[in-house]
């Protein structure tokens, strides 16, 4: 029963953060003349990368996550676990406080609301070089209050020692670095994200039931890559914890957030502070916890750890499949590209565009006169420069015009 206790509380915090997550990677809204002020007032609130995670990266990422992987079970095998778990514990708690300092800030603008958030001063940095922007950094008025807050998790973590470091403080930093990689880990389709899928599957399946790799490092490592939750009801820690990665949160969440994104690019007004209709989002979440739970039934009933990666990627990859199945289009979803620098172009597109239509509305400039027409003269009085001086000529516009002269030669 206490088991049960343990997996409904690793559950409850994985599925929240993904779904976080999913939201907080969400571009902002488009800008029309309407909204522009506005949204340029809250632009550095709400900024969405460029960069997307491409197919090739796809296909590398197992073999880089191996190797690094390979890498740390080396280095604790052969030159000892203290000096880089010391190592390793400075670099995730300076890390740490930037994360958890910007999932504060999130946290509290979301209590707070978007029209509450934006009534507070905006304080703005620039660092300008030969009247060009180099840097800026901006952030409203609560946010340098929040970085004591932030600070204190890192400090608590690096002054505990190596078995008595607080669960609640590594699940803090822990979380906070799960939700950041899912705002900034973004995937350019479902293509990528099912190929991302497949290859962290079999890396999964490799290293945990191939290998001895992936449960030594994971019990070795001292960092707070991982979430915790007490095996015990009353949250006693003698009885140990249950663990869940980061990866297995970060990974099939990345999917999620792109489901999220695809249903907010076929709403209407493509607004994600308004309501649309949510199928894929819907479905890959449900699909994540149904996977997560078939997960923990495993491992509780054969009392051995094992790949989650290995029941969440068919879950997630499936949601899209049933759900593109069903609503008849899943060849436009597999195809589509999630590519927010192409309508960036757009926008750039249009603007410079927007003069020359300002010119065509004006009419065609003025006809000179000062320049020799061919075929007879322009009607009214004509201007002829002359030595710098100009001149009027007489009126010729009573005056027939005069007969070419044919250059064929008869016949």
């Amino acid at each position: 029963m206490e088991d049960i206790f343990a997996y409904a509380g690793l559950l409850s915090l994985a599925t929240t953060v993904v779904y976080a997550g999913a939201w907080g990677s969400l571009p902002p809204p488009r800008k029309d003349a309407a909204s522009q002020v506005a949204d340029e007032e809250d632009e550095d609130d709400e900024q969405d990368l460029d960069e997307r995670l491409s197919s090739s990266d796809a296909y590398l990422f197992p073999v880089l996550a191996s190797a690094a992987l390979l890498g740390l079970y080396l280095v604790f095998k052969y030159l000892g676990k203290e000096w880089v778990n010391w190592l390793l514990g400075w670099y995730f708690a300076v890390i740490g406080v930037g994360t958890v300092w910007k999932t504060s800030a999130a946290l509290l603008r979301m209590i707070l609301g978007k029209e509450r958030w934006r009534s507070f001063d905006k304080t703005r940095l620039f660092l300008v070089k030969n009247k060009r922007e180099l840097f800026s950094l901006s952030c409203r008025t609560p946010i340098p209050f929040l970085l004591p807050f932030a600070v204190l998790p890192s400090a608590v973590y690096m002054l505990s020692n190596h078995s008595s470091k607080p669960a609640l403080i590594t699940n803090i930093l822990g979380l906070s670095f799960a939700y950041d990689a899912l705002c900034l880990l973004k995937l350019d389709g479902f293509q990528t994200g099912t190929t991302l899928l497949a290859g962290l599957c079999l890396y999964d399946i490799w290293w945990v039931f191939g290998t001895e790799v992936m449960v030594e490092v994971a019990t070795t490592l001292d960092a707070p890559v991982k979430i915790l939750w007490p095996k015990s009801s009353d949250f006693s820690t003698a009885k140990g914890f249950t663990m869940l990665g980061l990866g297995d949160i970060v990974i099939p969440g990345a999917f999620v957030s792109l489901a999220l994104r695809r249903d907010l690019f076929m709403s209407k007004e493509r607004d994600p502070y308004r309501t649309f209709a949510k199928p894929y989002f819907t479905a890959a979440i449900v699909s994540y916890v149904l996977g997560l739970l078939c997960t923990m039934f495993v491992m509780h009933t054969w009392k051995a750890a094992q790949p989650a990666l290995l029941y969440l990627s068919p879950a997630c990859a499936s949601s899209l499949i049933f759900t593109g199945l069903r609503r008849g289009e899943l060849k436009q979803v597999w195809q589509w590209k999630d590519e927010p620098a192409q309508e960036k172009n757009i926008d750039q597109d249009l603007k410079v565009l927007e003069p020359v239509k300002q010119e065509e509305m004006q009419g065609p400039p003025p006809q000179r006169t000062d320049i020799p027409v061919v075929d007879g003269s322009p009607t009214g009085s004509e201007l002829v420069a002359e030595d710098g001086e100009l001149e009027e000529a007489d009126d010729v516009s009573d005056q027939p015009p005069k007969k070419r002269r044919s250059t064929r030669k008869r016949g």
